[in-house]
């Protein structure tokens, strides 16, 4: 393989259920800001424009956190890996990296270091099945190859 090559990997199950339960939140935010109209209860206050449109807004708020969760990507080449996670990111050369592990009942992959730390690789998710070995292998090549 050569440096020029770069094998990209996210999680596919995780990104396919967030942009569902995205929308669905947007859409129940919605419906809910509809049905604030009229009194707020036994005291004098009344539901106005606002506060259906601060509903939507609440909606959307969540949706855009949901989507936060498909973020997860892995960058791999020649010269080394790149991970980004739900919130921050990695870019190490393979000379620090140990070892690609995928413990048995991990939700996902994670590089063991050379200094003894290790880092979760969220976009190799076991929920993914055979595409996660697969990527895991071809991680675990790659750091082979370099490693000669």
């Amino acid at each position: 393989m050569t440096a020029e090559t770069v094998l990209r990997f996210r999680p596919r199950r995780a990104r396919v259920v967030c942009w569902v339960l995205a929308v669905a939140v947007v859409v129940v935010c919605t419906l809910v800001s509809f049905g604030l109209r009229g009194s707020t209860g036994d005291g004098p206050g009344v539901f106005e424009a606002g506060d259906q449109w601060a509903m939507i807004g609440l909606g959307v708020a969540l949706a855009i956190g949901i989507l936060m969760f498909t973020r997860p990507r892995v960058e791999a080449d020649g010269t080394g890996i790149r991970v980004r996670n739900v919130i921050g990111g990695y870019e190490l050369p393979w000379e620090v990296v140990r070892a690609v592990r995928f413990g048995r009942g991990a939700p996902w992959a994670s590089l063991d270091l050379e200094d003894d730390d290790t880092v979760a690789v969220m976009a190799v998710q076991a929920a993914d099945k055979q595409y996660a070995v697969e990527a895991v292998r071809t991680l675990r090549a790659l750091l082979a190859e370099h490693r000669r």
